[in-house]
This record gives structure tokens, sequence and C-alpha cells, in this order.
């Protein structure tokens, strides 16, 4: 009976000591990715003087040669903390995509991979002031951070996505036009009618946009990009911010700017454009951007996207000669150095 014990003990050991992973698979076929999603972790970090805690989820992958089994999953769990104690960050700001870029290359070290992609979201907050009572309001927002590390060096992307307002131009449109009919009708001269619409608002249907803003730079880049600036430019693009805390006095200056500034998915998309190319004139035409913003209908079932990515030189190229480029490149083809 002893022996028996000591042959399954014996046994035991040999087989938890094989390396499973590093075996020949049956197939010799190289993975494109193979890794872990929707690692939760809470950070703590030092912001404006006071540390505070994060919530953030991480999405780690490698590529995988022809010859191995499988990746070392638990591999991926021990960078990400050894990594999260290792970088430095910042007291202005979270620095996502340098803990983003910082994973990526511990990883593919770790794992003796060619790539190694790391994407990470954080929900920050953010205090502001409301805009007539100057009440302190918080509001959410979530910060992003990619990474890919290959041979050729490591480029990485530093994103926003706040929420905002849109007042929906065409509606204003039909209800300006049947408002017009309406004054004529009732003695009022076309100038009256100008000043009035140059002074009142005119009503319309509005929705609740998302609004999302990504930059990217490669490793030789030395500019750093504040999220808070990122921030203002996508609140900006739509056609009011909203806040979570408000009184009577906020929210009319908030429908009125709103609807004083109609704008369609696609005119806050170009705004987020034009405002990036300003604000950073001064980084290189292969810096890239992703500007998306989605709309949340109110008088239809469906929601509206409108999008445009590509580099800024491709950008330039097209503000430039007032026609279309024929190219847009993709985050993809962006962050695989193809571009």
């Amino acid at each position: 009976m002893r022996n028996i014990e000591t042959m399954d003990t014996s046994a035991t050991a040999t087989l938890s000591s094989t390396d499973v992973q590093a075996q020949q698979p049956t197939l010799h076929v190289s993975l494109s990715r193979v890794g872990v999603t929707n690692v939760e972790k809470v950070i703590r970090i030092r912001q404006n003087g006071v540390e505070q805690l994060f919530y953030a989820k991480l999405d780690c992958f490698v590529d995988l040669g022809p010859k191995q089994k499988g990746a070392h999953m638990s591999r991926f769990e021990e960078v990400v903390n050894t990594a999260i104690g290792e970088v430095i960050l910042g007291e202005a700001t979270f620095r996502a995509e340098t803990l983003a870029q910082h994973i990526a290359e511990l990883v593919r070290e770790r794992q003796g991979a060619r790539r190694a992609e790391v994407r990470l979201s954080a929900r920050f907050p953010e205090h502001k002031p409301a805009p007539i009572s100057g009440i302190s309001t918080q509001e959410i927002y979530t910060l992003f951070g990619t990474a890919i590390s290959s041979e050729a060096g490591t480029r990485r992307l530093i994103g926003v996505q706040a929420q905002g307002m849109t007042a929906c131009p065409c509606a204003q449109g039909l209800v300006q036009e049947s408002s017009r009919e309406r004054l004529l009708a009732d003695g009022f001269d076309e100038d009256e009618i100008a000043r009035i619409f140059e002074s009142v608002p005119v009503a319309t249907h509005n929705q609740r946009g998302l609004g999302t803003l990504h930059v990217g730079m490669d490793e030789r880049c030395d500019d750093e990009i504040n999220a808070t600036t990122l921030l203002g430019i996508v609140e900006s693009s739509m056609s009011s911010e909203i806040y979570e805390l408000m009184k009577r006095s906020d929210e009319g200056s908030v429908v009125e700017k709103a609807h004083m500034r109609p704008r369609f998915v696609e005119d806050c998309v170009r705004e987020m454009v034009g405002a990036t190319l300003e604000t950073f004139k001064g980084m290189a035409d292969k810096t890239f951007i992703f500007s998306r913003q989605e709309n949340l209908e109110t008088i239809h079932q469906h929601n509206v996207v409108a999008e445009r990515y590509g580099l800024f030189g491709e950008l330039r190229g097209e503000l430039n000669r007032n026609e279309q480029t024929a190219h847009h490149t993709s985050m993809r083809q962006w962050l695989d150095g193809s571009a």
C-alpha cells in the first residue's frame, strides 16, 4: 500500500512539473492574439497631491508561435501587478498610456513573444463648477490607455470618453420654418422675425451624446498629452456640456446653449478633429487620431454614429487641398506599424 502511495505521489510531481504550454501543438499554426480580458484592478495613484483609488480594466495579449501550445496565462497577472507597482504616475494626471506601455513591454519579455498588446480603461472623477450657480459637481469620465510592443518598438494611445448633449439641426429647421409662417401671419415682418430667431432659441429634439477621442504616438515622441485637454475637446464638440448636479439657472443655461449650437453627430466628430489638430499643431504628421461620436436618439429607437480616423498628415492634407483623402489609416494599421 505504501508503494502505491509513493508511486502516485511521484507521478503527480512529474505531471505538475511538466510545462504543458511549451509543448508543441498538434497543428503548427501561429495565433494572432492570445491572452486575458477584463482583468479588474483597483489602482492607487497620487493625483493633485492626493492619493485616490481608480477602478481599471485591462486586456493583455501576445502573439503565439506555431510551435508553442499555449501562453503562460498566470504570467499576465504577475506582470500586471508588477507593472502597477513599478510605474511612476505623475501627480497631475493618470497617465494610462504609460502604464499600458510598461505592461506591454513586460508581458512581451516574460512571454517571449514577438508582439504584445495591452488595453486599459479606467473610470475617474473630475470636479467642475456648474455654468451659472458655480456649484461643484463630480463628473465621471473614462480614460483609455493602449500600447503595442514589438521588435520595431512601442506605440501607444491615450484616449478619453465623455458625455454631452446635442440638439438636432434638422428638426430645429422644421420648427423654425413653421414658427416663421405663424409669425408672418401674425403681422411680423422678415426683419423682426430674423431678430427674434437670433435672440430666442428654437425648439428641437435632443440627444445625449457619447464622444470618444484617441491620440497616438510612437515611443520616439516626447510630447505628453494631458487627458484633461482631450476631455475639453470632446465636451466642447457637442452642443453643450452636461452636469450631474445643477440648479434651475444652470438647467436653463445648458438648454439654451445647446439649442443655440445645434449639431449633427457628424458635426461633433469634425469639431473634435479640428480642435485636436489646432491644439496639437506642433505634433508630427504620423501622429494618429481616432474620433467617434454616438448619439442616443430620443424620437427614434435607433442610435446614430460617426467616426473619423487617420494620421495628422492625412487630415492636414485633406484640409489644405479641400478634397477627400484616398486613405484613412485605421487604429489597427497604426498600432501594427503598417502606417
